[in-house]
């Protein structure tokens, strides 16, 4: 039973995962950005140099589960791991050292038995960032150091069966990363043929900048959070009914189920339950892969904020329609339904419902839009949401005008399990792909999607994002080189402070292709305290 290897960008701290892989030395002191994750009986002391903790090496180990869980963690079990190499004379042997503690990291954790995955997950999911680019002396060697663990952390998925996530945070490693993965495309994705060529065909599509997204209540239930049907089970807890009413709420079309719902509970506590149920919280894989797509539009039914979080993550800040303003050339997420942190803004019964047609148009008709100028991925939906029939109806029949030219379907919907019926109903309007058979355990498909959409960010991740980075120089070809060299005579010219638009256009291009001097007025998500220093890198999460 293979396991697989994802690379995405994302905070490792707020990752739903099983493990943690948690970089330490031989003191046992990590970095203060860890210290959320560690549970307060083992920390003996703190400061802005790094966390101490109260355990002890057993012999010559170099991997030691933390004992117990900091309160409101998901049930993710910590691992440090000895990454600090005492002799940095040979690069080449600091790099077998790391390498050699991911192994036998690997190995420690699959010791323990997981018989049940988090969150229903069909395997067990490790995660951990890039060993050894920090206090590990492989702060230089980025480039080389994943040519290496990559393949060992593949030999590791297989031989325990348990998936593995290289969580990175920096564009130029999480480029980086994908280049690796791409020359050895063959071993990276066992999929079948038809999903190899739709995530080809994706991920070009996402390169051109043709790809919008959107994502349904399927990939937040991977986070723990309901489903429609399982949001009324919990309003219905909470409302009171009696016996009989509670069962006859199944024979109701679930709109009118809510506005029952509704009524008993009074809008006040409705907004309440969802303002707090839907709020923020640990993200899935899959909201982690979807941000990481070139993509700069994003629409969700969902009224939590998993897919702007998963974003931020890796510093890229959505704006949130209708709520925010669009501003140009940031990418945006539009909240058909509402939004938790908006909690009278939400649509759930019949009447919001109906609603929606008239006080909501302009929001449909971002839909609309999208529908006619991009390829809409459809994610974690069943397309059965009457809002969506109704958009889908009203872009088909413009399209379909007199005189109107025959166009390619305008999406396509991923859907976990083969549906002929369904996939004939929407053949007019969306491509609709089934991720597995129709006898396929639900899980064993979610865990196949989410490998599709790993080859889908691999694909369409530009192969540019590390050309300005040091830390990546030995992975450049000459003519790279060259070309990189060319690009710092740039950099180092463009003048500081500088207010005109073109100067602002050429930065943002140095820094899409890595450059560490040109960085943005606001530093990335834990990075605030401090600059980049390649040291310390390694103990933030990826």
């Amino acid at each position: 039973m293979t396991g697989h290897v994802f690379v995405v960008g994302a905070d490792l701290r707020r990752l739903v995962c099983d493990d943690v892989l948690v970089p330490t030395d031989r003191s046992l002191r990590v970095t203060p950005s860890w210290r959320g994750l560690l549970p307060d009986d083992v920390v003996t002391s703190e400061d802005h140099g790094g966390v101490c903790l109260d355990l002890r090496w057993r012999g010559y180990e170099r991997v030691l589960e933390l004992p117990g869980r900091r309160a409101g963690d998901p049930g993710r079990s910590l691992w440090l791991v000895d990454t600090v190499h005492e002799d940095e004379r040979d690069p080449d042997d600091a790099l077998r050292w790391l390498v050699d503690g991911a192994r036998e990291a690997l190995a420690a954790v699959a010791r323990r038995e997981v018989p049940d995955p988090v969150q229903g997950r069909a395997r067990r999911l490790v995660a951990l960032p890039a060993l050894g680019t920090g206090w590990g002396g492989a702060a230089g060697q980025r480039g080389t150091l994943l040519q290496r663990l990559l393949p060992v952390l593949r030999e590791g998925a297989a031989e325990h069966g348990f998936d593995v996530a290289l969580v990175l945070r920096g564009p130029s490693d999480l480029a980086a990363a994908q280049r690796v993965r791409r020359a050895e495309a063959g071993s990276c994705w066992d999929l079948p043929a038809h999903l190899r060529e739709l995530a080809e065909d994706l991920g070009e599509r996402a390169r051109r900048g043709q790809l919008a997204a959107f994502v349904g209540a399927g990939v937040s239930a991977a986070a723990g959070l309901p489903t429609w049907e399982q949001l009324l089970d919990e309003l219905a807890e909470r409302s009171g009914l009696d016996d009989a009413l509670r069962a006859g709420l199944s024979g109701l079309p679930a709109q009118d189920a809510a506005a029952l719902l509704a009524r008993e509970l009074g809008r006040e506590q409705l907004e309440g339950f969802v303002k707090e149920r839907f709020g923020p919280g640990h993200y899935a894989l899959a909201h982690a892969l979807l941000a990481d797509l070139p993509v700069q539009e994003f629409v969700t039914t969902n009224y939590d904020p998993l897919v702007e979080l998963a974003a931020a993550d890796i510093g890229r800040d959505l704006s949130v329609l209708p709520f925010d303003d669009a501003v140009p050339g940031r990418p945006w997420l539009l909240k058909l339904h509402g939004d938790a942190a908006h909690p009278e803004s939400v649509v759930l019964t019949r009447e919001e419902y109906l609603q929606f047609g008239d006080t909501r148009a302009a929001l449909a008709g971002v839909l609309h839009s999208l529908l006619l100028t991009r390829h809409v991925l459809f994610v974690g939906t069943s397309m059965q949401d009457d809002d969506l029939i109704r958009i889908a109806h009203q872009v088909r029949s413009a399209t379909r005008a007199p005189g109107a030219a025959p166009r390619q379907r305008s999406g396509t919907v991923l859907a976990l399990l083969d549906d002929p019926a369904r996939a004939r109903l929407w053949e007019q309007d969306v491509q609709t792909v089934a991720i597995a058979p129709a006898d396929t355990p639900p899980a064993e498909a979610a865990r196949l999607l989410e490998v599709l959409l790993d080859c889908i960010g691999c694909l369409s991740t530009p192969p540019t994002g590390y050309l300005l980075d040091p830390a990546y120089r030995g992975m450049l070809s000459a003519e790279e080189r060259a070309l990189a060299e060319a690009l710092r005579q740039v950099e180092r010219t463009v003048p500081e402070g500088a207010s005109s638009s073109a100067v602002g256009e050429v930065t943002a291009l140095l820094r899409r292709l890595g450059s560490r001097v040109c960085t943005p007025a606001g530093p990335p998500p834990d990075e605030a305290s401090a600059p980049r220093d390649d040291r310390l890198q390694e103990q933030r999460p990826g």
